[in-house]
């Protein structure tokens, strides 16, 4: 079975783990927490780094220490990884979700903007969502495939309504805006090192910003809020620090990361070649902002095909040894956010169901992309009742 996305851990992952066991340095302090801590600050161009247990974590730490409290609202796209609506809800929050751009598959800084000046008003202490009364608290985008949306236009909503622009780049780590690293496009921006991502640490996040205040604070609460030397803690904290040992993984990781990062736009660019002949039967590819990581690549079903038809061309390729799998469903529909305030959603409706990711690991074999080529055009054809 050719995967879907593995890590390549055959770079200083084993020597630097090793040496946390002979060191005995296998949990939240060693040397490798902070080596890691510069190397991804360094990375995306930002001011500083806070390494966090999870993608999550990280979220909820930076849209906490926005401000963002019970009974309020985030502006965040439909169309994105449930994660992004979880941490929202870890403060107790609700997200106001938002289309995205079929384009960039990013949240619309114009829509933001529109749906802000139909239905909120600004007060002296914030701007208020008018048909409940809650105060929208933070601007949230998403970095979907490692894709930078207008962040121009982003900076210029928020600052005209005063609001915490933070975002999720989960999956960007690599991308760049205008050429340069996205670190100081955002207040904060936190970074997930799940598995499947370009970098890896087995699990893991990061919070990047240029603040040294907002930062500080982050780094206070991700580490229970002590005072140290002694056990006093000054606010409610979090336990959401990394280990020594995922970042060990993260540093050998980070040193590949040109490396990782060309192999994924290689991987995007061999399937748009490959499989051009696709578009007649009205087939279409991920998008590509220019300076994006690439972290997925795969096929866009014609308009109008539905999840059936998607599970049918994954079922065909798994057949052939190729594994293949659906998106994300959006978070309108899911059950714990299906009440939640909302734009017109119909291109994330009408787009999530005809998504097909494909294997792209950053150590994909040639050999390895031509079975996935000759897979797709086959169980392509079947699954539109063409073959």
């Amino acid at each position: 079975m050719i995967p879907l996305a593995v890590p390549d851990l055959t770079g200083n992952e084993k020597k630097y783990l090793d040496n946390c066991i002979d060191t005995t340095f296998v949990s939240s302090v060693g040397e490798y927490v902070t080596r890691f801590e510069k190397m991804v600050a360094e990375a995306t161009g930002s001011g500083d780094a806070v390494a966090t247990s999870a993608g999550t974590t990280g979220l909820h730490t930076a849209l906490h220490g926005a401000g963002v409290k019970y009974g309020e609202l985030v502006i965040l796209p439909a169309f994105t990884f449930i994660a992004s609506a979880n941490a929202v809800r870890h403060c107790g929050a609700d997200p106001w979700l938002m289309d995205v751009e079929e384009s960039t598959w990013c949240l619309s800084p114009e829509l933001v903007a529109a749906e802000i000046g139909e239905h909120c008003e600004k007060r002296g202490d914030g701007l208020y969502y008018r048909e409940s009364g809650k105060r929208v608290a933070a601007l949230m985008p998403v970095y979907t495939l490692g894709n930078i949306p207008d962040m121009a236009a982003f900076r210029a909503v928020a600052d005209e309504y005063g609001l915490p622009l933070i975002v999720d780049a989960a999956c960007a780590i690599g991308a760049t805006y205008n050429g340069w690293p996205f670190g100081s496009l955002a207040d904060l921006s936190v970074l997930s090192f799940n598995g499947n991502k370009t970098i890896t640490c087995g699990g893991g996040g990061a919070v990047v910003g240029n603040c040294e205040e907002q930062i500080s604070l982050v780094r206070h609460l991700t580490t229970t809020a002590r005072v140290w030397p002694d056990y006093d803690f000054d606010m409610v904290g979090f336990n959401y620090r990394m280990t020594n040992l995922q970042a060990a993984v993260g540093c050998a990781q980070l040193e590949r990361l040109s490396e990782f990062v060309a192999a994924k736009r290689r991987v995007r660019q061999y399937y748009e070649m490959e499989l051009g002949e696709l578009t007649e039967a009205g087939i279409t590819f991920f998008p590509a902002t220019e300076g994006s990581s690439c972290w997925f690549s795969g096929i866009v079903l014609p308009e109008g095909e539905t999840l059936k038809t998607a599970k049918t061309v994954c079922s065909c390729l798994k057949e052939d040894g190729i594994e293949a799998r659906t998106f994300w469903k959006p978070v309108h529909l899911q059950k714990p956010y299906k009440d939640c305030p909302k734009s017109d959603v119909s291109a994330s409706e009408g787009l999530w169901q005809r998504i097909i990711t494909l294997p792209c690991s950053t150590n994909i074999s040639e050999e390895e992309l031509t079975r996935v080529a000759a897979g797709v055009k086959k169980a392509v054809r079947w699954g539109l009742g063409k073959g």
